[in-house]
């Protein structure tokens, strides 16, 4: 099960860099923006299986190292204007960030998989992640409102 899980998580991130990539080359908008932890919310739901739930110190451990681990990925996700229209900023750090953050997710299951059951693991991974994704986001979301806000009030000649 562990093996399995590892393999999908390789293989979400993956896509997730794909996506980036890929996003990078369109305009963003605040919707982009807030949407993903909307989504991801709905995964909460597994709470709803007493197998699942964590107890108060593995709540307060996941949702402590996800907000550490958002400091990252705020620090590499950067806006830039081009013809008028915000971009998201392609950063190689993002990649060896995402890779780093895979490595530790990896090690951790493997070595809290021995005394947790892994269905509580599943719980506090979840937590881990949207600790992580919502700090981001809020955050890409007041960058975002800021450029925009200035962009809007800059000459159209100064922005292109």
């Amino acid at each position: 099960m562990a093996i399995a899980s590892s393999i999908i998580a390789v293989f979400m991130a993956l896509l997730v860099l794909f996506v980036r990539m890929k996003a990078s080359k369109k305009p963003t908008s605040a919707k982009k923006i807030i949407l993903p932890p909307i989504f991801m919310s709905t995964g909460a739901l597994m709470f709803l299986d007493p197998v699942f739930r964590v107890t108060k110190g593995e709540l307060i451990e996941a949702v402590v190292l996800g907000a550490f681990f958002s400091i990252f990925l705020i620090k590499t996700s950067k806006f830039e204007v081009k013809n008028g229209a915000i971009y998201l900023k392609r950063s190689k750090a993002f990649i060896f960030i995402l890779i780093g953050l895979l490595v530790i997710r990896i090690g951790l299951k493997s070595y809290l998989g021995r005394t947790i059951d892994y269905r509580q693991l599943s719980g506090m991974f979840y937590l881990l992640a949207f600790s992580m994704i919502v700090p981001w986001r809020i955050a890409m979301y007041v960058m975002y409102k800021k450029l925009e806000r200035r962009l809007k009030y800059q000459s159209p000649i100064l922005t292109t």
